[in-house]
């Protein structure tokens, strides 16, 4: 398995700066960015900020509504023009569980939920979508980590809890979400410490399975990027070994990227250029997308934090070459 990363030039306007633990969506060519931090647990703002990808030009959305406060640990994924966020935690180290919608087209915010209308409060969750559901699950939550996957219907405007699964689905941080031959994928995460288990989640049958893989298998790993593509679920970097100093410090991250085809529960590694000029480097927390670029799908990554500790403002596009 190959693919090409390549480093997407910022060429003008006033971006929202380095940053982690805050979340991107893709919609009609241009990457909209939300919440997040500089210093460890501090939020940043509350803007929405957008950059072209034709342009490579950014500025922030005259928005309008009930915008959601200043956030980290926070996610957000589109389904059409609209852009769902939610959960995240505040200032003050609160767990939070609104889910807000924004109209691209408006720039109108709208509060959707809150309080017992969906999930409970988490934050460092997972979040994805397909055309008619938002899809959420676990992170940290106001009692420890957490394993529930909800569903938001999107045209119902209605939140649905899926039964939990078994004891082996530990409850987690970090993990990857993704929707592919119309499961739910949760792969690996952190439950105390970084693990390298993978679940899915028939939303037919309501059943949970935890599946074997096999192939050149990625050691165990969390706040990582993943973007499904097909059969094919691709994850990048990620933290693989926590700092002694928690979130207020950089543990180990990888570089290295990785597919899984969740047809025959196979792991590959994939040959992305690790280490040349065009290759976004060892790096977790860091907010991403599937989207395409130029005409190709694809991932996109913005920010995250670097093994120095030190939070980042560059945008990569990942390209994968798809062999059937």
């Amino acid at each position: 398995m190959q693919g090409k990363w390549f480093k997407v030039d910022q060429q003008c306007g006033t971006g929202p700066g380095a940053r982690s633990s805050h979340a991107v969506a893709v919609v009609s060519g241009k990457l909209y960015a939300f919440g997040g931090e500089f210093a460890p647990r501090v939020p940043v703002d509350n803007h929405v900020h957008v950059f072209d990808l034709h342009t490579k030009a950014w500025s922030v959305a005259d928005a309008a509504g009930d915008a959601p406060p200043p956030r980290v640990g926070v996610t957000m994924v589109a389904v059409g023009g609209t852009i769902y966020v939610f959960g995240g935690r505040d200032e003050a180290h609160k767990e939070l569980n609104e889910m807000y919608s924004f109209n691209t087209g408006t720039g109108l915010w709208t509060l959707i939920s809150s309080g017992d209308d969906g999930p409970p409060h988490r934050s460092y969750h997972s979040m994805t979508a397909d055309d008619e559901h938002v899809y959420v699950f676990g992170g940290c939550g106001v009692s420890g980590r957490l394993n529930d996957l909800w569903a938001f219907d999107v045209a119902g405007r209605k939140w649905s809890q899926y039964p939990l699964p078994g004891e082996n689905l530990r409850g987690r941080g970090g993990p990857g979400l993704a929707v592919a031959l119309g499961k739910i994928w949760v792969i690996y995460g952190f439950a105390g410490e970084e693990v390298d288990d993978v679940h899915c989640f028939d939303p037919v049958r309501l059943e949970w399975s935890q599946v074997e893989t096999a192939g050149q298998k990625p050691t165990a790993r969390s706040v990582f990027s993943t973007v499904a593509n097909g059969k094919h679920i691709f994850i990048c970097g990620g933290e693989v070994d926590p700092s002694d100093l928690g979130h207020l410090g950089a543990g180990k991250f990888s570089a290295e990227s990785y597919v899984l085809d969740a047809e025959t529960l196979t792991w590959a590694k994939v040959d992305d250029g690790v280490g040349s000029d065009g290759h976004p480097g060892p790096r977790g927390w860091c907010a991403f997308a599937g989207c395409r670029v130029d005409g190709k799908s694809g991932l996109l990554v913005y920010g995250g934090n670097s093994p120095s500790n030190d939070r980042l403002d560059d945008i990569f596009f990942f390209a994968p070459l798809i062999e059937d």
